[in-house]
């Protein structure tokens, strides 16, 4: 069964491609600047690559485009589109509406009616899938929602301080997100190591950043709340805030609630207190020549994640092993470093040597540490990838 799974930003569309259940790429691509005059487009396909820059009008034609490619008589890895079992999403947010479902107009609907949760997210995807459903009605398409991995944390770590109706009726609560990133590291670390009881603290760390707790592979907390703006300060975005600064904030400049929160999710993070990148590598570089804003943000940046890892070595009631992800996570040597950095009370010793040159799945951890410390690249494609399998054919 091949199965391409997408992931959609407002102007982009990246995919990769699976034969399933065996579990194997055949294909990677992606076209940036969607709506644009001239869209970036790129696809590997075994030994060939290429790109090349053409007028991509909507993702539509993004996936037409793809089709194209993957059918291409010379290099392409399908003999027909009609091969193309299904489309899975990473999809966000659709509230009570989470799991892994087909695409069908409730949800769409529901994730529209949602956007002001995820703003970066929910309309483009919504966007999307609308236009496939019209160009594709034979390909099923699949949402997976990020917060699905995240059912199963018990209600003392899901619900805030709220009247309860609040969290009844209108769904505040805290969801959760980057449930595929998470799960692929539960089920990795269990074949990894041979063992499906370990206590984990998954650090899922780049452009957006959370931790979660896992026992068993089974989500226990995790550090998004109601939105994908809440948790760790991420690249541009503001992470765990008060909400009374707003109106102290709103009296201050005169800007409305909207235009504040729009500043929240786009000027805030790395970014807004750095006032330079919300790219570690740029701040990383600033830091080392005594940028002290970029020093400020980083520091800021480590001291959350080590907020929520003491507080989920608790949740868990210890912990078995710690996992860097993501592109801060897998990348940032010093990032680690300073992470993991008197710990040792906690039973936990990074060895300098073995961070400096960890490589893709690597154990970093001193030979004394009764913690386990490992990098391991994520792959939420792949998790995707099984869901829409799991989902096609259930429907049938």
């Amino acid at each position: 069964m091949k199965v391409l799974v997408a992931n959609l930003g407002s102007t982009s569309f990246k995919y990769r491609l699976f034969d399933m259940p065996a579990e194997v790429q055949l294909a990677r691509g992606g076209i940036d600047r969607i709506g644009g005059e001239q869209s970036h487009c790129f696809v590997e396909i075994g030994e060939h690559r290429e790109e090349h820059e053409q007028n991509v009008p909507d993702h539509a034609a993004a996936v037409n485009l793809c089709l194209s490619q993957l059918t291409n008589s010379e290099w392409g890895c399908l003999e027909s589109a009609d091969e193309v079992a299904g489309i899975g999403f990473k999809a966000v947010f659709a509230g009570n509406m989470s799991g892994v479902r087909l695409v069908e107009e409730t949800l769409l609907t529901k994730m529209e009616a949602l956007s002001d949760i995820a703003p970066a997210h929910n309309p483009p995807y919504a966007r999307a899938m609308r236009q496939l459903r019209q160009a594709f009605p034979e390909i099923p398409l699949v949402a997976a929602l990020e917060t699905a991995f995240h059912e199963t944390i018990p209600p003392e770590n899901r619900t805030y301080a709220i009247p309860f109706q609040w969290d009844e009726e209108y769904e505040v609560k805290r969801w959760g997100f980057h449930g595929a990133s998470h799960r692929y590291i539960g089920s990795r670390m269990a074949e990894l190591t041979g063992k499906d009881d370990l206590k984990v603290i998954s650090c899922h760390l780049g452009g957006s950043s959370s931790l979660c707790a896992m026992h068993g592979g089974v989500s226990k907390a995790n550090s998004l709340g109601m939105s994908p703006q809440t948790g760790l300060p991420h690249n541009n975005r503001v992470g765990d805030f008060d909400p009374f600064a707003l109106p102290v904030l709103q009296k201050a400049t005169g800007k409305s609630l909207e235009e504040l929160l729009e500043d929240l999710s786009s000027k805030g993070g790395l970014l807004g207190m750095s006032g330079l990148s919300g790219d570690c590598r740029d701040l990383e570089e600033a830091a080392a020549n005594g940028h002290e804003r970029a020093q400020l943000a980083l520091g800021v940046f480590h001291s959350a994640i080590r907020h929520y890892l003491g507080g989920y070595m608790t949740v868990l009631g210890g912990v078995d092993a710690i996992v860097f992800t993501g592109g801060i996570g897998e990348n940032s040597v010093s990032l680690r470093e300073k992470v993991c950095s008197n710990l040792e009370w906690a039973g936990i010793r990074l060895d300098p040597e073995r961070n400096q040159n960890a490589s893709e799945e690597s154990q970093i951890q001193a030979d004394d540490s009764n913690v386990q410390i490992w990098v391991v690249p994520t792959n939420e494609e792949i998790v995707v990838a099984r869901q829409t399998v799991e989902t096609i054919e259930g429907r049938a």
